[in-house]
Order: structure tokens, then C-alpha cells, then sequence
């Protein structure tokens, strides 16, 4: 590709900085409600492309070519932004990585992508020392200094300051097509080893085309506190931020208890959640000003239908609600005020998706089938790095077969029921956790709540008892009994949790999606946080 083309991030950024060099286009903010906040840390296009060259010239000294992987592992700091960039300029594959990820997993992730080198913070700088000696491939740290968590002055590695403070230099762009990879981003690994999926060029630079999707207006200032590792982050906010020039804000990290006043502060029009976190802002106890606030969309990627409606009339804004496969499958979409509540909405232009059974047939209306996935007039296709054998069984009959269990009504509008194998059946009955949820979030006693299911005491096939793991707010004064009363005036029999699982913390991966794992790990264990209704 010899022609600049905004497609590919550092040409847009090049364009970007001739046009509007000055533009604040990203703010990250240190905003503290003890009004202890350092400087916000702000980015133009002129000094993302600057520093985006400084770094590229940096991979170049260390032997960095077209095709060659290397991790960028922390928080959201504008140089993961511009690591992205550096990548875009020499033609190479970045890694996100969760910064909170360690052991045999950060191993796996560096040996099988076979990175070369990390972009690190220096929080991140232990975990990464402890697996060097499995992951071979790695042969240079450049770690960004933060003091953040009580991190040590990096030692052993190059120094992300030094490499930014060089006088600005220009490296020549490497030659790349639009198809060629550009970023791998590993799923969760909940079933076993996380699969890399591959995005290249042309995926990772159109999703700032989905701010005409979204409807932004021009002076839209989408905020999001979710991580840049995952593809909400850079499809609702980051991406199209840049391609737009909407000055968007970022957290370092999701923060309920502060995210409404953030956005008063900066004046954010959007920001974009995941479910969990929807149910823990609806769990924040009520305040006379929660309407009060200069958003008017929440680009929602699973909103509890439970509490849909309330959360819109609460906090005063519109529900975008989005669909997408992480591999890149395909995307539904519900825009506000259009449409059922709790429906994903219908998919986007150029992508079909419908919910088949296992033979590969249409089900009927108001029938759960598997949310399934192609391109109009093509195949669907999929790239699981190294993993040729599963990235073909994922697509059947050229489908690609989301594992999302759903339904559609007569007017074709989907619905997500629950992920296969994870459906929670009791007495013959599928139980909605959103709706114990809300009941649960509502009470001025829990901070936060997830509701999931163990195999059932009676020994019943397929059957699974219900588990509320919750954050008390004050856990010296929790009365687990009136929750449990509470429930009971609230909500069916069946939907009644037959356990309490008292807790410090919810464990969550960087899309705040919690871990259900731990939890059910920490639930064997047994324990005294482990209540059952007296």
C-alpha cells in the first residue's frame, strides 16, 4: 500500500495532524473525589504522531519488522495509544494484554503469539520477570514508569520516558495491505487455553466508522474506563474518537462510584458498559441529581432487561444497545427508543445473522437456537492465531457459530438468552439473573451483585441451584436474612438464591465481565462467606 490510506491508524493519524494538529483529541483523566488528582494527561494528533514515531523508531533498533508481535500490558496511558501506533508505522502485529493477567496465562499468551518484546507498565513488570523463563521469544521490556500501586522504579528494562524525551524522528511506513494482521486480542479462556483472534488492518480502522452507527454529533465526548485490551474500549471510544476528532476521556480503570460525576466534570455525552457494570451503577444508592448530567447515550453491550427502563428514567439517558462477536462474526444493534427492551436489535448492513438449531435450521419465532453469524453473499470467516483446526470449526455451513444461545420474535428482533452450556435451569425452569439481580442491587445493603448457578444439591440432570455473589457496603453490619426475606417478597420461589456468597470483590476480567470461575471455585472451597437462608 504506497498511497496513505485512513484506514490503516498511523496514515489516519498522519492526516489527522496535518489537518488538525492541535486537536485535544484524547484526555485521560485523573479526576479524584478527595481532590488529590494529579494533571490530566492530554493527547493532540501532532504529539500522538510524534510519539507514535519516536517508539516505532525504537522497535526498528531492536530488529523490529512487518509481521513481528510484541505485547503492550497496562492500564489506559496514552502511550498504549500510541504503542498502537508504532505498530501501525513498522507494519507490526501488537498483543494487548490485561495487565492484571499473570503466570501460565501471561506466559501462554507471550510464548504462543511469540512476542518479541512488551510495552509494559511498571506494575505489570513483576508478572512479566516471573514468566520470562517460559516465554523465550521475549527479548526486550520498554516499561513505561507510573508509581501507580506502589510500583518500584523499573529496573532491567528500557525506559518508555527516554524513548519519548529523543528529539521527534521519522520512520519510513512499512508497506502493508489492508488484510494483513494488525492485532491479536486472546479471548478469556474460560474452557481451557485462550485462543488469540486476529484482526488485521482494515478491522481494527473501520470501527471508527461506527460513530455514524452510534449517531454521534459533533460534539459528542464519548468516556469509557473500560481497557484498550478489549474491543468495546476501541469500537465505542478510542477509534472513533480518532477518526471523528471527538475528544473523548478515558479512566485508567472502571470506577462506579465516581463515573457520573467524571462525566459532569468533562462534559461526556456517552460512555459505553458492559452488563455487570450496568447492574452495579443501578446498585449505587439513589441520588437527587443521578438525572442530572450531560450524557445522553449508554452504548450498553448487554443490558439486564430487568432493569432496562428504570436504568434509562433514572439517570435520564437513552440505552444504545449492541451485540458484537469478539471475533469478529458479526454485530446487532438497538438504537434508543427503537424497538423492544432486552432485544439486541437487529443486525447491522451487510451481515446476516439468525438463529439456527443444531441441524443448521431456522428456528421459529420465540424458539432458543444458536445466535449464528455470515456475511451477505459469503461465508463467514475466522482466525484463531496458530489454531488453523479450531478456527475452521468454528464456521459450519459457512456460519459462524457463536455459542450464544437466543431467539427472535416475529418481527425479526433478537434476543440473547444465555451462553450455551451456562444456562441456569431450575425445577424445569430457565432463570433470568438479571432479574434477581436488580432485586438484589436495589437493596441499600449490597455494593455489587452476580448471580450464577452450581449443580443443583438434589442431583437433578441438568438442574442448578442459584448463588448471589455480593459486596456488602458495610460487611460488619450485613444482614444476609432480610436479604434473603427481601428476595422472597420480590421474586418467584424458584427465582430465590439458595446461597449467599459473601465476598470483598467480585472478580472481573478487563471488560468487567465476572469471572465466574473463581466464584465457583471460592464456593467449593465452602467458607464462612457461604449463607443459606435459616
Amino acid at each position: 500500500m504506497s498511497e496513505r490510506n485512513e484506514i490503516r491508524l498511523s496514515d489516519m493519524i498522519e492526516i489527522r495532524a496535518e489537518q488538525q494538529p492541535d486537536r485535544d483529541v484524547l484526555t485521560f483523566e485523573h479526576y479524584s473525589l478527595d481532590g488529590n488528582a494529579t494533571p490530566d494527561e492530554m493527547r493532540t494528533y501532532a504529539q500522538l504522531r510524534d510519539n507514535g514515531h519516536r517508539i516505532a523508531a525504537y522497535l526498528v533498533a531492536r530488529g523490529m519488522t512487518k509481521g513481528d508481535r510484541f505485547a503492550i500490558m497496562m492500564r489506559n496511558h496514552p502511550e498504549f495509544v500510541e504503542a498502537m501506533i508504532a505498530a501501525s508505522i513498522v507494519g507490526a502485529v501488537f498483543v494487548p494484554i490485561d495487565p492484571r493477567t499473570r503466570g501460565d496465562k501471561l506466559a501462554f499468551m507471550l510464548r504462543h503469539a511469540g512476542c518479541r518484546g512488551m510495552v509494559l507498565a511498571d506494575y505489570a513488570l513483576a508478572s512479566a520477570r516471573e514468566v520470562r523463563g517460559q516465554a523465550p521469544s521475549v527479548e526486550w521490556l520498554l516499561a513505561l514508569t507510573t508509581g501507580e500501586d506502589q510500583a518500584p522504579a523499573p529496573t532491567g528494562a528500557d525506559l518508555l520516558s527516554e524513548v519519548l524525551a529523543a528529539p521527534a524522528t521519522r520512520v519510513a511506513p512499512a508497506s502493508v495491505a489492508l488484510t494483513d494482521p494488525f492485532q491479536i486480542i486472546y479471548t478469556s479462556g474460560t474452557t481451557g487455553d485462550p485462543k488469540g483472534i486476529v484482526g488485521d488492518v482494515q478491522r481494527l480502522g473501520r470501527t471508527g466508522w461506527l460513530d455514524k452507527l452510534y449517531g454521534y454529533q459533533p460534539d459528542e465526548r464519548p468516556y469509557t474506563g473500560l481497557s484498550f485490551t478489549h474491543s468495546n474500549a476501541q469500537a465505542t471510544a478510542l477509534m472513533p474518537a480518532l477518526w471523528g476528532g471527538y475528544r473523548a476521556v478515558f479512566s485508567r480503570r472502571f470506577t462506579k462510584s465516581k463515573l457520573w460525576d467524571v462525566c459532569r466534570r468533562y462534559g461526556c455525552t456517552s460512555f459505553s458498559v458492559l452488563g455487570g457494570m450496568a447492574t452495579a451503577l443501578f446498585a449505587e444508592p439513589p441520588r437527587a441529581n443521578d438525572a442530572d448530567n450531560p450524557v445522553r447515550m449508554v452504548i450498553s453491550g448487554g443490558m439486564p432487561a430487568a432493569i432496562w427502563a428504570a436504568f434509562e428514567q433514572r439517570f435520564g439517558v437513552g440505552i444504545f444497545e449492541i451485540y458484537g462477536a469478539s471475533d469478529g462474526g458479526g454485530m446487532a444493534f438497538k438504537a434508543p427508543g427503537v424497538g423492544p427492551v432486552g432485544s439486541i436489535g437487529k443486525p447491522i448492513q451487510g451481515i446476516l445473522m439468525k438463529v439456527l438449531d443444531e441441524n443448521g435450521e431456522e428456528c421459529a419465532p420465540g424458539v432458543v437456537g444458536e445466535i449464528c453469524c455470515r456475511p451477505e453473499g459469503g461465508e463467514a470467516t475466522v482466525e484463531y492465531f496458530g489454531d488453523a483446526s479450531a478456527s475452521r470449526s468454528k464456521i459450519k455451513g459457512g456460519w459462524n457459530r457463536s455459542g450464544d444461545m437466543g431467539h427472535r420474535d416475529a418481527e425479526g428482533w433478537l434476543y440473547f438468552d444465555y451462553r450455551r452450556g451456562g444456562g441456569i435451569r431450575r425445577n424445569g425452569d430457565f432463570i433470568n439473573p438479571g432479574f434477581v439481580e436488580r432485586v438484589i442491587a436495589e437493596d441499600p445493603q449490597v455494593d455489587d451483585v452476580f448471580v450464577y448457578g452450581v449443580p443443583a444439591a438434589s442431583g437433578a440432570p441438568g438442574e442448578k441451584d442459584l448463588v448471589a455473589a455480593l459486596v456488602p457496603v458495610d460487611a460488619a453490619r450485613f444482614d444476609t436474612q432480610a436479604l434473603f426475606a427481601r428476595c422472597r417478597e420480590k421474586l418467584e420461589a424458584n427465582f430465590v438464591p439458595s446461597y449467599l456468597q459473601v465476598i470483598a470483590e467480585i472478580p472481573k476480567t478487563a471488560s468487567e465481565k465476572p469471572q465466574e470461575r473463581f466464584l465457583l471455585d471460592a464456593f467449593k472451597a465452602g467458607g464462612a462467606g457461604i449463607v443459606r437462608e435459616a
